[in-house]
């Protein structure tokens, strides 16, 4: 067992390993459990384990985090008539868990909640550090909030349920950890599968660097734009496909062209590196698009600085920068992106 605590600006617990529930210390008070059905076992055992007599299971993916399904979990809970001292319990991925905070975050103006990651991407990512929110048409995570979990309780049994490549893409935020780090070790995902002896400790030095830069930046004032690496451009690919190309996808792709950029800008040429995550998650191949595909998407970035795009530049292991950049920069590097692409079968499908 992993244990990990977050100080500030709220302290909570996390936990990561198996035979979690053991150590989840509730509030007082009603409870409700918000669930992924795809893990409907795991649910019911939290629920039984832990007396939870109101359970939603939803669909996870995308189209969970909508305006539509989130007002149906707001009347869910005031039908129950729950009142504000209820702890609102989600179980699931990293879209359960960005619904189900905000939910917390905004019913009554705020209920606590736990969550329970079940995939490799809400342990090490969407349930750290307090980011909660939904999607619009126009945009990914456009609406959302601030609102820190009592406690993340990862049981990692639930991870070998996982399709493989849902596995292997959730890691893709544990490769970026240690590309903003500088954790080599972070950097070897290769070997790495459900079972692995070396999988919850990998798992919680991950979580461990997000714990780290949120603690010094909470609300993303500063140092916390750094865990946008590959973000810009990946948001803008799972946009620009109506998310049918899945979050840590976009995320490895938006890391190569982040490297192509560094590169640009005379640093460390960290591109072999992101290839060689590509080649090993394997993603679906992207549709032929121009950079001018990406443009509305890019446009509404909740990144913008006034009407400025900032970009997370890699200039080495643990060097990074965040600043706007000249569009010609960002057009050759899109070129040379889309070269390198095509060179591993990745781009032009259809």
């Amino acid at each position: 067992m992993q244990r990990l605590s977050v100080r500030k600006p709220f302290p909570y617990p996390i936990r990561i390993g198996k035979g979690v529930l053991a150590e989840v210390n509730l509030p007082e008070g009603p409870k409700a459990l918000l669930y992924d059905r795809k893990v409907e076992g795991f649910a019911q055992e939290v629920a039984e384990a832990l007396g939870v007599p109101h359970r939603l299971g939803l669909e996870g993916g995308e189209g969970a985090k909508t305006l539509e399904v989130y007002g149906r979990v707001l009347s869910w809970l005031a039908q129950r008539g729950l009142p504000r001292n209820t702890t609102l319990l989600v179980a699931g991925g990293g879209t359960l868990t960005d619904l189900g905070g905000f939910v917390a975050a905004t019913y009554l103006r705020g209920i606590p909640y736990l969550a329970f990651p079940t995939t490799t991407l809400s342990v090490v990512d969407a349930s750290v550090g307090g980011k909660t929110g939904l999607n619009l048409p126009e945009g990914k995570n456009l609406v959302g909030a601030f609102h820190f979990p009592q406690g993340v309780y990862a049981e990692l049994k639930t991870l070998g349920t996982l399709p493989p490549f849902t596995f292997r893409e959730g890691l893709v935020e544990a490769f970026k950890h240690g590309l903003i780090s500088g954790d080599e070790g972070l950097l070897e995902v290769e070997g790495l599968t459900p079972e692995s002896p070396r999988l919850e400790a990998y798992l919680a030095q991950a979580v461990g660097v997000k714990i780290a830069i949120t603690e010094q930046d909470p609300l993303e004032k500063g140092e916390r734009r750094l865990l946008n690496l590959g973000h810009t451009l990946g948001h803008a690919l799972e946009a620009y496909t109506r998310h049918a190309l899945p979050h840590g996808a976009a995320v490895a792709y938006g890391l190569l062209y982040a490297a192509l950029l560094g590169r640009a800008l005379g640093g460390e040429d960290l591109v072999p590196l992101t290839l060689r995550l590509l080649r090993w998650l394997t993603p679906p191949p992207l549709p032929r698009l121009a950079w001018e595909d990406l443009l509305p998407y890019l446009a509404r970035d909740k990144k913008k600085v006034s009407e400025s795009l900032h970009w997370v530049v890699p200039l080495g292991l643990g060097r990074l920068v965040v600043q706007p950049l000249p569009e010609k920069t960002l057009k050759e590097a899109f070129a040379s992106w889309r070269e390198a692409l095509e060179g591993l079968g990745l781009f032009g499908e259809g």
